[in-house]
């Protein structure tokens, strides 16, 4: 078949399989937005350290991804 029909066909696979995880990333980015809209669960007169180093981790993790979406970190230019 002609290269541009393979080229067409590779690319509608391409955005299909990118759409397929931009979806699952907005999943997990509103549920995450709901869980911190709920305190992450967490209860004012319960709060502790435990609780302060387990958002620091999560903290963390989303800094690795912004740092790289946005080349910022140790990914800057």
């Amino acid at each position: 078949r002609p290269m541009s029909t393979r080229r067409a066909t590779d690319n509608s696979a391409a955005l299909d399989a990118f759409l397929a995880k931009k979806i699952e990333i907005d999943s997990m980015l509103a549920r995450l937005q709901a869980l911190s809209a709920d305190h992450f669960n967490a209860h004012p007169d319960e709060i502790n350290w435990g609780d302060v180093g387990t958002l620091e981790h999560y903290a963390s993790l989303l800094r690795r991804i912004t740092d790289a979406a946005f080349k910022e970190g140790e990914h800057a230019a």
